[in-house]
């Protein structure tokens, strides 16, 4: 079989991995150079912990252990099953933790709650205050401003590769059939779209102008490194807001009677936090849903983060070195993990996994092959 597929983000790549894997023959089409997108401008995170419970549980977990399969194979992932740690402070985050670790599935994600004594066991770099942290075993991260690139690079060792950068491609047909702007005609058995934010032109095309996904912008920054090692991705209690694993009761309470500080709320905040391989730290975010995105990055979401962070390591934040926005896309329906579209005789759009889509790109494209009888 002869598969396009189109966008080399982290869901174009794994789509074009599976295919190679199964003995197809893959073209994978991109416009730019590279690919700049969401896929690199992330935490890098395999996160398991706030996932809704069902469906977008099991594709996380099915994504962690081929992640980590395929992380044996190209160390370059850079692929680390470091867990997470969210420290909470006070009865009221506590008791959010207390009823995520009673969940049905918490033995799933690998769910314990763990004394203070007990998490700076598991990460010394935490020597702030705090009451509590919920640990979660099944986290994991790789490197993102390289994983494709190393992904590449293995799917490059297959004669059954090829790839295609800077080519946008201008007109998609049945059959399989795909037209770039070089004026070169790609024929296949499946096509794929892999598209990420890029809902315009072509796709509302293909698509149609009803498409249920949504565009979310996001401002992130990354340290000099921190010296020592974070040994296990961190989030805050904030995260709790943003996450469907931890709707509960004591999640109300918590909003009720301990709303977000005011420039929190106002850029729809949480904390995560990775340690890159060369030691800085990769912090975020914010999420800006309203457009037009504002074309510029604000300093008050930075701000807050810092001081967030500087409160949980005990100690003064490394430098700032780099600051960025990205924007990704999500589903409009939050029970949905991706959005997959038959537009054309064998030709399929996959797009918005949201904040998902590192987590969960090779699972997504996993099922896409599966689907498809590839």
């Amino acid at each position: 079989m002869r598969v396009t597929v189109v966008g080399a983000g982290v869901v174009g790549t794994m789509h074009a991995w599976h295919a190679v894997e199964r003995g197809h023959q893959v073209v994978q089409i991109e416009r730019e150079a590279e690919a700049r997108g969401a896929s690199l401008r992330n935490f890098g995170q395999i996160w398991v912990s706030g996932r809704a419970g069902g469906e977008e549980l099991e594709t996380a977990l099915r994504a962690r252990e081929l992640w980590e399969g395929i992380g044996a194979r190209v160390p370059a992932l850079g692929f680390r099953p470091n867990g997470s740690l969210t420290p909470v402070r006070g009865p009221l985050e506590l008791a959010v933790a207390e009823a995520a670790v009673a969940r049905a599935d918490a033995a799933a994600r690998g769910y314990k709650l763990l004394t203070p004594h007990e998490a700076r066991a598991l990460n010394p770099a935490l020597r702030g205050d705090f009451t509590a942290a919920l640990y979660c075993e099944r986290d994991a991260a790789v490197e993102p401003r390289t994983a494709q690139l190393a992904l590449r690079a293995e799917l490059l060792k297959s004669p059954n590769y090829t790839f295609l950068p800077g080519r946008e491609v201008r007109d998609v047909t049945g059959a399989g059939t795909v037209r770039d702007d070089h004026g070169d005609t790609h024929h296949a058995d499946a096509v794929v779209l892999c598209t990420g934010a890029w809902l315009g032109g072509l796709v509302r095309e293909l698509a149609g102008p009803d498409l249920p996904v949504r565009r979310v912008r996001l401002q992130m920054m990354q340290t000099d490194p921190l010296g020592e090692p974070l040994t296990t991705s961190v989030a805050d209690a904030d995260s709790f807001r943003y996450y469907p694993a931890y709707a509960s009761a004591a999640l109300d309470e918590l909003n009720a009677r301990q709303p977000q500080p005011r420039t929190a709320a106002a850029h729809r905040m949480q904390l995560l936090m990775v340690q890159r391989a060369d030691g800085g730290l990769t912090i975020g975010d914010t999420h800006e849903y309203e457009h037009p995105f504002a074309f510029d990055t604000v300093e008050e979401p930075y701000e807050h983060l810092t001081g967030v962070v500087a409160s949980l390591l005990g100690r003064p934040l490394p430098r700032v070195r780099h600051r960025w926005a990205g924007v990704y896309a999500q589903c409009t329906d939050p029970g949905k993990v991706v959005h997959r579209q038959r537009v054309h005789e064998g030709v399929w759009l996959v797009t918005g996994p949201g904040g998902r889509g590192m987590t969960c790109a090779p699972a997504i494209a996993e099922t896409t092959a599966n689907e498809l009888g590839w």
